[in-house]
């Protein structure tokens, strides 16, 4: 579909890619798949993604139109050639399994389907060098489509690499998000063991699925037996979602860290390296200084809510650099507010409080203010750290819709891109 070059951006002075879309033959499916990529990455944006920065089409000559895409570079090799150096330690699939249904999260909530999950399409890095672990980012949406698009090749066909496409992909049917669970299942599986599920000739290894699962050694740890065998079932009712895979991926890597080091005292999953995210930052030493004030009254008048609130969490403490709607003597009373749901990955909401228990850990809940709903979306920086929370809250029950969650996403990436902004600007020319 198109070659990957690196190539120096002279004006900001680093490194991209830049991928070429150029049909051998002029096919107008072909240029509106073409299209639909630029359009798919241009609105997809998360940590977990490789991010799309610029696009444009040369049609100087009209019988071989060109696509570029402008991409950041991920200067890592992808996971199929780090598979060819053997199978990985649990821990480090575990891991970047995580990264990657987190992901594939944000991109179901946004009505895509990847379609093309595998070791090809998943890049592996680190930053600086030093992080605590290699990380993974999925690309090349060059096969996804919205959920509600035509899902098929066309004659019975199916668009996907064969030795990963789930069942029902094989069978050219319809496709939703559990396909691409699917597909993770069968990478994840062939990074603990080495080996590929369903080798071979494409036909043939496509239709294997629908004759058997893959096989799971039974000498796996069980929660990895438990995990890769819903992940793999036949029918795609029976698969969990990419949410309740990265919760359970979660719960793999504190297993294996808390056996690693002995005790039963677990930290957070990169702690330390998420501290130092947060103190690359500047900012927690320095009082509210009103600016995201702007942007919590917004998150308070869209939602017609009383209070909202950008914290961050630092080592021993909820910094509150804005609080919309709540004087500072009642958030220093509430030394617990937003704790329970401050270093939550994904977005965090109850809807009523009443009936929720996670509410109970709460104190702001709980306590003299009696508040009955809470939605908070993570604040992310560029590695894929969480900061802390940007918050609304309410004295009533409510709902939150899909759309209102979009927007209190964009809302908090309002924030992010501010503070990104405040980085760039105190580094050295």
């Amino acid at each position: 579909m198109g070659t990957v070059h690196r190539a120096r951006d002279e004006f900001l002075g680093r490194d991209v890619a830049v991928k070429l879309i150029e049909p051998p033959v002029v096919n107008a499916d072909d240029l509106r798949r073409d299209e639909d990529e630029v359009k798919l990455l241009a609105r997809l944006n998360h940590h977990g993604l490789v991010t799309l920065f610029d696009a444009g089409a040369d049609v100087s000559d009209d019988h071989r139109p060109r696509i570029y895409l402008v991409m950041e570079l991920i200067d890592g090799p992808d996971l199929r050639d780090r598979l060819a150096q053997g199978p990985l330690r649990s821990l480090d699939v575990a891991q970047i399994g995580s990264d990657l249904a987190k992901a594939l999260t944000y991109v179901h909530d946004h009505g895509v389907v990847h379609r093309d999950v595998k070791p090809a399409n998943i890049m592996m890095f680190d930053y600086g060098h030093d992080a605590a672990r290699v990380r993974a980012k999925l690309t090349d949406f060059g096969i996804a489509v919205l959920m509600e698009a035509p899902l098929s090749g066309g004659n019975g066909s199916f668009i996907g690499t064969a030795a990963y496409v789930s069942p029902e992909q094989a069978k050219g049917e319809p496709l939703g998000p559990a396909s691409d669970i699917y597909s993770l299942g069968l990478v994840l599986l062939e990074c603990l063991t080495g080996v590929k599920s369903f080798p071979g000739d494409p036909l043939p290894s496509a239709l294997a699925r629908l004759l058997h699962g893959p096989d799971i050694p039974a000498s796996l740890d069980p929660q990895w037996l438990e995990l890769l065998t819903v992940m793999t079932a036949t029918d795609p009712g029976s698969r969990p979602t990419a949410a309740d895979s990265a919760r359970a991926l979660t719960e793999i890597i504190v297993a294996q860290k808390t056996r690693h080091t002995g005790t039963s005292s677990v930290m957070p999953p990169d702690e330390a390296a998420r501290l130092e995210a947060v103190h690359r930052y500047q900012i927690l030493d320095t009082p509210a200084d009103g600016a995201f004030d702007r942007i919590t009254a917004l998150a308070s008048r869209l939602f017609s809510v009383p209070i909202a609130i950008v914290s961050v969490v630092d080592r021993d403490r909820i910094w509150f650099k804005s609080h919309h709607g709540l004087e500072v003597a009642q958030v220093d009373r509430e030394p617990g507010l937003c704790a329970s749901a401050i270093l939550q990955d994904e977005p965090w909401i109850i809807e009523d409080a009443r009936l929720d228990s996670r509410a109970l850990s709460n104190p702001l809940v709980a306590g003299e203010l009696g508040l009955q709903f809470y939605a908070g979306i993570p604040l992310h920086t560029r590695d894929g750290y969480n900061l802390g929370t940007l918050c609304i809250i309410d004295r009533e029950p409510r709902t939150m819709s899909h759309e209102d969650l979009t927007t209190l996403e964009d809302l908090a990436a309002i924030v992010m891109h501010d503070l990104e902004q405040r980085m760039q600007s105190r580094l050295p020319a």
